[in-house]
């Protein structure tokens, strides 16, 4: 097969007309040189169709040639009376630049996406630290406004996971005196932490 010219470079010094219908039945039955010509005579056309919707050069140039390629394999499908060459050819070149655009959308839109989530994780983790950091402080100074007996008790309790009578034994104080001051207690945080119940 002769070297297709570049897009956008036509055959400028043919001077007859050459029927299309003809060459485009050849390239169906395997004609190369055929094809050159078919090539030649549509690669300006089917550029400036993709380059419209694509935008893009180098893309466009791609889908061109994707397009060209498509005419060479589908050459036996062509009917004449459906329309002409021309017309069959920009089609087929409309369809894959609308292909290509809505492909790449389809991948810009998915790493967008991607890349909020992402972005949404590191938030929420980073909130998170910064949530659990302040209320580990409130709660230490709220904890230091208690009693010396009441953030024990609570402390045991709370953050050792002993139970009431575990916690009066530790401290050697009696039950119902530890479940006074723990109650007591746990009013106070609550209030100094805000909580509505």
């Amino acid at each position: 097969m002769n070297q297709p010219l570049p897009f956008g470079v036509g055959d400028s010094g043919r001077s007859a007309p050459i029927d299309l219908t003809e060459i485009m039945d050849k390239v169906a039955h395997g004609d190369k040189q055929a094809f050159s010509a078919l090539y030649d005579a549509l690669a300006p056309l089917v550029f400036g169709i993709v380059v419209k919707v694509v935008r893009d050069r180098a893309q466009s140039e791609e889908v061109a040639q994707e397009v060209m390629i498509d005419l060479w394999r589908q050459a036996a499908r062509y009917r004449p009376e459906a329309g002409a060459v021309t017309a069959w050819a920009a089609t087929i070149a409309h369809r894959r630049a609308v292909d290509r655009v809505r492909s790449a959308q389809a991948a810009a839109d998915r790493e967008q996406a991607q890349a909020a989530r992402e972005h949404t994780t590191a938030f929420d983790e980073v909130s998170e630290q910064v949530e659990t950091r302040l209320e580990s402080e409130q709660v230490r100074r709220c904890l230091s406004g208690l009693t010396e007996l009441q953030r024990q008790a609570v402390t045991l309790a709370y953050y050792r996971g002993l139970t009431y009578r575990e916690v009066a034994e530790a401290l050697r104080a009696p039950l119902p005196t530890i479940k006074t001051r723990m109650r007591d207690g746990l009013i106070r945080l609550r209030d100094c932490m805000g909580v509505t119940t």
